[in-house]
């Protein structure tokens, strides 16, 4: 009898086990299983929407990132981009290694007090299940201004010298041109044996803390004109790890091309068994209707492979150089309407950050959700008659649900010939985040729509009853 409970006792832990991990695995930050264009988080379709002064919040002390953590998720934000970066632009930012006596690094010892504020960084934004989007290689943190004090520089480490290391003492140009060595390590490339174990063990250490949440995901380099080779390298080095650890998670690489239609875009959208979704942010470099049409191109190109489309950065201030306040609004609106599975606005002053207007349009989102799910649209322009170039965006499920954008000014026709049905119009103010205002029209034929201002609006249309 004991040795008959014992076995039973076996049995029912495993199958515990067995259990656990599966409902884990649902859990995760993943493509969603019914609509992979869209992720599913705690075994849920969500949409990610973000607003954050910063781009590694981690490195912030605890006084200043728990609140901005507390403000995002007050107004409905839950995505948060994080490089792992080391740049001393605020003053505070730590090295990952510890600093010796002599004043050099030694890369074989950690300062500890970085990777305590990255699991800090992890676990508080785990509790308010804001998703967190980490890029592994910054290359503006190895180039210019940044460079010479940076500890992989051979004068600043006691491990190796230039010629060991193959790192050049100043990398003067901009990182685009990709003239840094420290990105050519990897065996497909140059094979630099001596760099290259310092960087796995970064990458290592790293990952002994992110594996452990379930709330992560992985690109591995900010904006890169680099090699496909690197990029290959670490995505699979990441996922091999997460395997041997027993988990999954989602990698993507966000190349520097402009053009959406590049080759260079093609490495990860040819590459669905090994990137599980796309950052696509490079297209907020483009405005008007180009900016709607790359969209509208790589959502038809990935139509046998679906993935989530991810834009962690939408540029757009009037104090920064990539556009206007009033691009960056249009850029994330089109992108909403466009089926992106995620937008965020990038930090002052090259977007709008944690603002009155970015708080604005999470809010306007959060509040459109609330009357229809943007997972079943799907964009239509062809839908909207009289329309001009930029003048409105549409996304819908005829006959239950449209959502159309205006810029500005815009009198447009939608089609509604086809559905006999009453409709709710209401009128969304992103402006302010609320509604303005809520009207019945008839279908059954085609309905002109006309914003109440020119200040840009978006018009909600749902089926009666």
């Amino acid at each position: 009898m004991k040795k008959l409970t014992l076995v039973g006792l076996f049995i029912c832990s495993v199958a515990l086990i067995a259990f656990s991990s599966k409902r884990n695995d649902k859990q995760r930050i993943q493509p969603w299983k019914e609509n992979p264009r869209f992720w599913q988080f705690e075994n849920k379709p969500i949409m990610l929407l973000g607003a954050s002064d910063d781009d590694n919040l981690f490195q912030w002390p605890a006084n200043m990132l728990v609140p901005h953590l507390d403000s995002m998720k007050a107004i409905g934000a839950n995505y948060v981009r994080n490089t792992m970066s080391d740049r001393h632009d605020r003053g505070f930012e730590l090295y990952p290694f510890k600093v010796l006596d002599d004043g050099k690094y030694d890369l074989d010892q950690w300062n500890e007090d970085y990777w305590q504020r990255f699991e800090f960084f992890l676990k508080e934004t785990r509790k308010r299940d804001i998703i967190v989007q980490i890029e592994v290689w910054d290359r503006f943190d190895y180039s210019r201004n940044h460079w010479p004090p940076h500890p992989y520089n051979p004068r600043n480490n006691v491990n190796y010298n230039e010629s060991e290391s193959e790192l050049a003492l100043d990398y003067p140009d901009h990182p685009g041109r990709n003239k840094q060595a420290f990105f050519f390590t990897t065996p497909e490339q140059r094979n630099n044996t001596v760099l290259l174990d310092f960087q796995i063990r970064f990458v290592e250490k790293m990952l002994s803390i992110s594996l452990k949440f379930d709330h992560v995901l992985y690109c591995i380099d900010n904006e890169t004109s680099g090699e496909e080779e690197w990029a290959v390298f670490w995505a699979e080095f990441i996922l091999e790890k997460a395997k041997t650890k027993g988990t999954k998670v989602c990698v993507t690489e966000m190349w520097d091309n402009w053009d959406l239609t590049s080759d260079q875009h093609k490495r990860t959208f040819d590459h669905p068994e090994r990137y599980a979704y796309c950052d696509i942010s490079q297209n907020n470099q483009k405005k008007g209707q180009v900016h709607w049409d790359n969209l509208m191109w790589v959502r038809k190109y990935l139509s046998t492979h679906p993935r989530p489309l991810n834009t962690v950065k939408t540029y757009g201030s009037d104090s920064g150089p990539h556009g206007s306040t009033q691009d960056g609004i249009e850029r994330w609106w089109r992108h909403i309407l466009g089926g992106v599975a995620s937008a965020r606005f990038h930090r002052p002053p090259s977007g709008l950050g944690l603002s009155e207007l970015s708080i604005a349009q999470v809010k306007a989102v959060r509040e459109i959700e609330s009357v229809v799910c943007l997972w079943e649209l799907h964009p239509g322009n062809e839908l909207l008659s009289d329309r001009l170039e930029n003048e409105a965006y549409l996304t819908a499920k005829p006959g239950e649900a449209y959502v159309v954008y205006f810029p500005g000014n815009g009198n447009v026709g939608l089609n509604l010939s086809e559905f006999s049905a009453e409709f709710n119009l209401r009128w969304m103010n992103i402006q302010q985040g609320s509604w303005a205002s809520k009207q019945k029209v008839a279908g059954g034929k085609i309905v002109k729509l006309t914003p109440p201002t020119t200040d840009g609006w978006v018009a909600v249309l749902t089926r009666s009853n």
